[in-house]
């Protein structure tokens, strides 16, 4: 698709929203009719999606396998407090320019300048690295709640206009436009300015027949009834009042576990000796430990 400056503005990894559902799969991700939905209109307009959902419901999974699928690069920008613009654009290589400006010492102020703001002096950050890419890329900004309002101020002009100024060199302007993906886990309300540039998706802990297909596909050892149980026993532990329910991914690694040890059945014994698999608090596996033991 082509915008009018004839730049192409979606990605075009996808056909279809049961191409998107086909592919993700394959990539060994599976995913909800509404999930594809979403992920095919941000593929195909081009514009940034923003997945919002509690931690380990598979946010930041989704966007690596759309690189997966797309065979594109992923670029990744882990936010936290504090991150500012020379973490997330670029930086100049000081210690380099020092060393250049030396090496010349006879040389006039204006020639070193110019030389010393090159290429070859850049370091490119991942929003720049992802904006200046010619090969399919995927763009995750990743826990992006964590970030400070002003990181935000930042994303907006390069998500709005998909370029980047390094007043030393001009505009990079997005040639070819990366998949973006913001994750963010909702600490912090994000603002309505940010919001209105991505396309929307809410991710939650998935439904258990989803569930269990996705234990099934990660882990094809395990029995079709021990799955249910473990999810059914995964869903119970989501529903207490817990520091850090089970993510999707425990739920995996769980299966794994008991796939491992050889369990036929998810008895009392096995789901005790093995709780701190899925649970990573102490006082989660006690709470669990008492609400799952029978009376």
């Amino acid at each position: 698709m082509q915008h009018e400056d004839g730049h192409t503005v979606g990605t075009g990894f996808f056909t279809s929203v049961d191409d998107v559902l086909t592919r993700l799969a394959e990539a060994g991700y599976l995913a909800s009719t509404a999930v594809a939905t979403t992920v095919f209109l941000a593929d195909r307009l081009g514009k940034p999606l923003l997945v919002e959902g509690p931690a380990g419901v598979g946010k930041t999974e989704l966007a690596k396998a759309v690189a997966r699928v797309g065979a594109a690069r992923l670029v990744r920008l882990q936010c936290y407090e504090g991150i500012d613009e020379s973490r997330a654009l670029y930086e100049w290589n000081h210690a380099k320019q020092l060393l250049r400006i030396t090496a010349g010492r006879d040389e006039r102020w204006d020639d070193a300048r110019t030389d010393i703001f090159g290429e070859e002096f850049l370091l490119a950050r991942p929003l720049l690295t992802a904006i200046r890419g010619e090969e399919p890329t995927v763009l995750l900004i990743d826990e992006t709640d964590k970030a400070d309002v002003e990181m935000e101020g930042l994303l907006l002009e390069v998500l709005s206009d998909f370029q980047v100024t390094v007043p030393e060199l001009g505009t990079v302007t997005a040639s070819r436009r990366p998949f973006v993906l913001l994750t963010s886990n909702a600490d912090r309300e994000l603002s309505e300015a940010l919001r209105r540039r991505c396309l929307f998706l809410h991710l939650d802990f998935p439904e258990a027949e989803l569930e269990q297909r996705i234990v099934r596909l990660q882990v094809p050892g395990l029995d079709a009834v021990l799955a249910e149980s473990l999810v059914r026993v995964v869903g119970a532990l989501r529903a207490m009042e817990l520091r850090k329910p089970p993510s999707v991914a425990e739920t995996v690694d769980w299966a794994r576990t008991l796939l491992v040890l050889g369990a036929e059945t998810l008895d009392e014994t096995v789901v005790q000796d093995t709780l701190g698999v899925i649970l990573k608090h102490q006082d989660d596996v006690l709470k669990a430990a008492a609400k799952l033991a029978p009376a």
